[in-house]
């Protein structure tokens, strides 16, 4: 069971005479808060001295722990408020001017993904000005001054960055609360305009009606993806991650928004995108023998499921609101926690250290707080409050992230110790807590509203014997007084009284909440680690077929789809290329996905930029490139190759497709297109990309190619391989 929170009321010779120290225990370890009259706190924690000085924002409970804490929360946000940033592959390490937010004590710079989730939770409404000036640091032009448009940077990350990587949109999720400034809705509004129109081009893919790219924040491939991909992350580019489709549905109705208000026609481009989007969301991710939204499913040529699922996504999908209601709550309701809180992945990768893997993020868990509070889950509501209180509380900060079992900052544990990289006041970590405190327990949404959903187990811990509960902002009073009577599973409001600056509300016991069970991994085996991945299918081709041995406890997938119930399963040559993987299964967990192995008629045909190819029949075909990109490492980078390949037949329109060649290490494949072909002879050009080397914003990057040096968007091409698939085409011929 998880251990209990302990919260004890002492008096001190050195406190006010009402003033309390409180105690909090967890895995064996204490943390310890005292208040002092001038507002200030001091906090023991599990050994470590903290001071916290007087907060413009007070909570008054029967907690001093809690009330110390939101005071810890706002002081890390004011050591993060800086007027320059620096990072050693920018600027040569100098110091770049910049009245922002830094990422972290360990983070002195602004990344896109961090700022952006901060203000959406609670950046944007307590300091817009810095918030604002943060998230324009991360617009940029092009460096050609020919492109046309402001976009939003995509960060360096996997195999070069955009758009293997692509959650930058993440961006407008932070900038839908900042509208009361007509500037920046200016920018804002042209960011969107540029950014969905090169996202619409280059990461939609057609055929499945999502976009391509890894998941966001969950950024260490082997962490989370199939650890094949830690040298090669051609999959992850043409994979489909939940959280990353989810922001881009949220940038979408933003874009709607501002076009109806702007009188723009393609407001209804755009709402019927986003519409379009959310029911292809549902309809892929969506696994029933789980009970869950996947966290990524496999590219459009083997669109297989994994047994993967991650909590921001889910999150972010339940306050998006693309899912169905009862989905909605199924899925969080069935996401597992243990006695840490809510790991941000499950299942766990046994031979993977602790970072994503087996690790609590507490911006995360106050996204599923948010999600908990929009279905009603008391149950995940108390949770995620108890698991943030006591990971800042025995930090003695609130941290980057946390082994989940213990909440431990690092776990000794040889190759597999962790968390990898951790850092004091992350200032996501900082946000999730001031909205944990403000929306969480007292109800205080961003516009003011107030609609507390605080779970009658809490009551003991904050309210102990008072009447009433308080929070002060500074230029807003909340007070929320004690229910009637403590039968039910959630407190709500009543009543809400508005006199002056001041806010009461007569909380209420509510019993009607649905009720959802919220599952917490088996106890022994409470880390829930996934079965080892398989190795890739071995076809072996007799005449004209393929016979693939299926090993016991094992599943094949063919072309997306479960096949084979018996020892062996057989391909017939049907003129089309066809897709293969394995998964294991032991018990109720499944492995992800080996390595995919693709058979049928396939050519090469060897050049670099110009092929010809001849078809004796209409057919569809898949397109890769076979090529190296030795300009980055797999890790960072901005120079993923991006082209747009053009298939010229006669008699028909252009066809296009972006192909992207991310870092490699040696000869390998690039991501896929499909097209349709007319019987006869076509054509294939590469043409002109773009990429992030080709942003002014990364025109002071240091940490390699494509910037300071100029943009770089190129690779090595070696041949073009062609292989005729099922399709469109082939079955109306």
């Amino acid at each position: 069971m998880l251990k209990t929170i302990y919260l004890t009321a002492a008096l001190g010779a050195a406190l006010v005479s009402t003033a309390a120290a409180a105690d909090l225990t967890f895995d064996g370890r204490t943390a310890r808060a005292t208040a002092a009259a001038d507002g200030s706190f001091q906090l023991l924690a599990d050994g470590k001295p903290v001071a916290i000085a007087a907060q413009p924002m007070r909570s008054r409970t029967d907690s001093v722990m809690f009330d110390a804490l939101f005071a810890l929360a706002q002081q890390d946000m004011a050591a993060d408020r800086v007027d320059a940033i620096r990072d050693p592959a920018f600027n040569f390490g100098n110091p770049v001017d910049c009245e922002c937010f830094q990422t972290g004590e360990r983070w002195p710079y602004v990344w896109t993904r961090d700022v952006s989730f901060a203000a959406d939770l609670a950046l944007a409404r307590l300091e817009p000005i810095r918030t604002r000036q943060s998230l324009q640091f991360k617009l940029s032009k092009a460096r050609d001054g020919v492109t046309p448009g402001l976009f939003v940077a995509q960060d360096t990350g996997s195999g070069g960055s955009w758009p293997i990587s692509s959650d930058r949109v993440v961006w407008f999720l932070a900038a839908r609360d900042l509208h009361d400034n007509s500037s920046f809705m200016t920018e804002t509004w042209q960011a969107l305009q540029a950014t969905l129109a090169q996202d619409r081009a280059m990461v939609f893919d057609s055929r499945t009606g999502l976009y391509r790219g890894e998941t966001s924040f969950l950024d260490w491939r082997e962490q989370t993806y199939p650890d094949w991909t830690r040298n090669d992350v051609r999959f992850i580019g043409d994979s489909f991650a939940l959280s990353t489709n989810v922001l881009h549905y949220q940038a979408l109705r933003l874009a709607e928004k501002y076009a109806r208000e702007l009188g723009d026609d393609r407001a209804s481009e755009y709402a019927a995108w986003a519409d379009a989007l959310a029911t292809q969301i549902d309809a892929r991710f969506w696994r029933e023998d789980a009970g869950m939204y996947m966290s990524y499913i496999g590219e459009a040529a083997h669109p297989v499921p994994y047994a993967k699922y991650d909590l921001l996504g889910i999150s972010l999908g339940v306050l998006a609101e693309v899912f169905p209601a009862e989905r909605a709550r199924r899925s969080l309701a069935n996401y597992p926690y243990v006695d840490g809180g809510s790991p941000v992945v499950w299942p766990q990768e046994a031979q993977q250290p602790i970072y994503h893997n087996r690790a609590v993020w507490p911006f995360v868990s106050a996204y599923s707080l948010r999600a908990a509070r929009k279905v009603d889950d008391a149950t995940r509501i108390q949770r995620e409050i108890e698991s943030l209180m006591r990971g800042s509380a025995l930090a003695g900060s609130n941290m980057e992230n946390y082994e989940m079992r213990t909440l431990a900052v690092h776990v000794d544990e040889g190759p597999l110790s962790g968390p990898v990289v951790n850092s004091p006041r992350q200032l996501w970590s900082v946000a999730g807590y001031l909205s944990m405190v403000l929306e969480g327990v007292f109800g205080v949404e961003a516009d003011g509203s107030v609609a507390p959903k605080l779970p009658v187990a809490l009551v003991p811990q904050l309210f102990g014997k008072r009447d009433s509960i308080e929070l002060d902002t500074g230029s807003t009073r909340y007070i929320l007084k004690r229910p009637r009577t403590l039968d039910g599973d959630l407190l709500v409001a009543e009543k809400i009284q508005r006199k002056g600056n001041t806010v009461t509300v007569q909380l209420e016991a509510r019993r009607d909440t649905p009720r959802v069970s919220a599952f917490r991994a088996d106890p022994a085996n409470p880390n829930a680690f996934a079965p080892a991945t398989p190795a890739a299918p071995a076809p072996q081709k007799r005449g004209n077929t393929w016979t693939i041995a299926i090993p016991a406890n094992h599943q094949l997938w063919q072309d997306g789809i479960a096949v084979g119930s018996s020892a062996t399963h057989t391909v017939t040559n049907d003129g089309h290329q066809h897709c293969l993987s394995l998964t294991r299964r032991e018990g109720v967990l499944e492995s992800l996905h080996s390595p995919m192995t693709c058979i049928g008629p396939q050519q090469r045909l060897p050049g670099a930029t110009q092929w010809a190819w001849t078809a004796a029949k209409p057919t569809r075909v898949r397109i890769r490139l076979h090529y190296d990109n030795p300009n980055g490492p797999i890790n960072t980078g901005v120079t993923a190759a991006v082209k747009q390949l053009a298939v010229h037949c006669a008699g028909q329109p252009v066809q296009r497709a972006t192909i992207v060649m991310p870092h490699s290490i040696g000869p390998q494949d690039s991501t896929a297109a499909e097209f349709d072909l007319p019987k006869g002879s076509c054509r294939f050009t590469l043409e002109p990309g773009f990429n992030m080397s080709a942003l002014e914003h990364f025109a002071q990057y240091n940490g390699g190619k494509g910037g300071r040096d100029g943009v770089l968007n190129a690779a090595n091409v070696r041949a073009l391989l062609i292989a005729p698939v099922a399709g469109d085409a082939e079955a109306t011929r």
